[in-house]
This record gives structure tokens, C-alpha cells and sequence, in this order.
């Protein structure tokens, strides 16, 4: 398991850099719509929809995604059309802020499947959007806005292994640790004014707004990862998928990022005003 996973990441990572600054940005686009309606097709299992709903869940995610994408401008590398997707990633940032925790606490379920929809557009929609807008940006800035989100599941992975104690969440995800959270913490905030200093930024007078802003982006990271791990568990499912060998699927590794790159799109909207 551990090679199939460490062979998978290779080429995941490989496929990734080379999409990213090989791609152009109609190919970009598209991409991120052919995975948005993959990371659908698994969104309807986690849902149990049936196999017609899950397929026209899958085409109407990602269709909506790459017409979304070029009417925004996205499709030619223009970021500032993105303005449009204002309100979508603030229904995005409400919804992980004000809705997954209470959601998390008291273990709510889909009752129906227009609802369970309208929640799998919400997490998929503005995570693909955020990808093109954030690449249209620059392939650094997705890469390293991506490199935050990787750090802290490392980070978590191995300090959990190595201290971990105290469930962070036992009825949902019984690996995961406070530890584990802890370590994501702190190697996030290294990272993250190690990459400020190797840039030269100045950020002495803001670096308390800093430290919280990636304090932020490590608890939503992880707000993520817990919320997938609770579909699944009430799905009765150990993955998403089995598209990617060693790592289960398309949502197994987006789930973090699903949380956290809508929120930054924002942010990089609301600091361009």
C-alpha cells in the first residue's frame, strides 16, 4: 500500500506541475471541470444517489464549472473577471465557517437528494473556480496556496503517528489527533514565514495577522478533511473512489482543499479592490 501510494503521488505530482505550467489556460479549464465532475460522480456515492443521478450530477457539475470558468474570463487567463465569483465563494466561505462545524457536532445527514446537491455544489463549484482563478494569478500562487494545505496534512500525518494521544474527533475519523492538528499548526506557520522571509517580504508589523490568517488556514484544512471522513463514514465507505491507487479518490485528495481555496480566491479578490 505504501509504494502504491508513493508511486501514485509521483505521478500525481508530476501530472499536476506539468498541467500547471504547460497547460494553457482554455486546456486549464477544462481540466478543472473534468475533475470537478469526477469529484461529482463520487460526491453522488457519498450521497447515495442512484446511477442516474450520479452521472447527471457529474455532467451538470462540470459543465456548469467550465461555463462559469470561460464567462468569467478565466478561460483566457484574465483573472479580474473572476469579481463574479464574489458571491459564490462567500456562500462558500459561510458554509465551512457557520454550517460544517455544527454539522460535524451533531453529525447531520442527507435527507434528500436536492439537498445533498445543493451541498455538493457549494464544495466542488467554488473549489474548480478557485483553482483557474488562482492559476490565472500565477502558477506559483496556486502551487504554493496548494503547498500550505500539503504541509498540514503531512505534518498532521507524521506528528500524530509520532505524539498522537488525544482524539481529535474519534466517532469520525479515530486516526486523526489534536497532536496530529498541533504539529499541522506549527509546520504551517514555518512554512509559511519561511516562504515570506525567502521572498524578502516585509511582514514584522503584521506578523500576529499573519500567524492567524495560516492558524485559520490550518483549522479549515482540517475542517475539511473531517467533513469528507464523516460523508464517508455514513456512506459506509473507506474512500471516495478507487481512481487513485494507494489514495482512494478524486474527494480523498481534495477534501482539504475544498475548504481552503475558495476561502483564498476571496481574499485575493477582496486585497485587489
Amino acid at each position: 500500500m505504501l509504494k502504491d501510494r508513493v508511486v501514485t503521488a509521483i505521478l500525481l505530482l508530476g501530472g499536476l506541475l506539468g498541467a500547471v505550467f504547460l497547460l494553457p489556460a482554455a486546456g486549464w479549464v477544462v481540466l478543472c471541470a473534468a475533475v470537478c465532475a469526477a469529484a461529482a460522480w463520487e460526491w453522488g456515492g457519498l450521497a447515495r444517489f442512484e446511477y442516474s443521478l450520479r452521472m447527471s450530477t457529474a455532467i451538470v457539475f462540470g459543465i456548469a464549472c467550465a461555463a462559469l470558468g470561460f464567462v468569467t474570463g478565466l478561460g483566457r487567463g484574465e483573472p479580474a473577471g473572476a469579481v463574479l465569483l464574489i458571491p459564490l465563494y462567500g456562500i462558500s466561505a459561510l458554509f465551512w465557517v457557520f454550517v460544517v462545524p455544527p454539522w460535524l457536532a451533531r453529525k447531520w445527514t442527507f435527507t434528500r437528494p436536492l439537498l445533498a446537491s445543493l451541498v455538493g455544489f457549494i464544495v466542488l463549484i467554488p473549489t474548480a473556480l478557485a483553482l483557474m482563478q488562482l492559476r490565472a494569478l500565477g502558477p506559483w500562487v496556486l502551487l504554493g496556496t496548494m503547498a500550505v494545505v500539503w504541509v498540514a496534512d503531512i505534518a498532521a500525518y507524521f506528528s500524530g503517528r509520532a505524539f498522537g494521544r488525544h482524539k481529535l474527533a474519534p466517532s469520525i475519523s479515530p486516526g486523526k489527533t489534536w497532536e496530529g492538528a498541533v504539529g499541522a499548526t506549527l509546520a504551517v506557520l514555518l512554512f509559511g514565514f519561511g516562504v515570506l522571509v525567502a521572498l524578502g517580504a516585509d511582514h514584522a508589523g503584521g506578523a500576529l495577522a499573519i500567524a492567524a490568517a495560516l492558524i485559520a488556514w490550518t483549522a479549515l484544512s482540517v475542517i475539511g478533511d473531517l467533513f469528507e471522513s464523516l460523508l464517508k463514514r455514513q456512506a459506509g465507505l473507506k474512500d471516495s473512489g478507487s481512481l487513485l491507487p494507494g489514495h482512494g479518490g478524486i474527494l480523498d485528495r481534495i477534501d482539504s482543499l475544498t475548504s481552503t481555496l475558495p476561502l483564498v480566491a476571496l481574499t485575493t479578490l477582496w486585497l485587489a479592490r
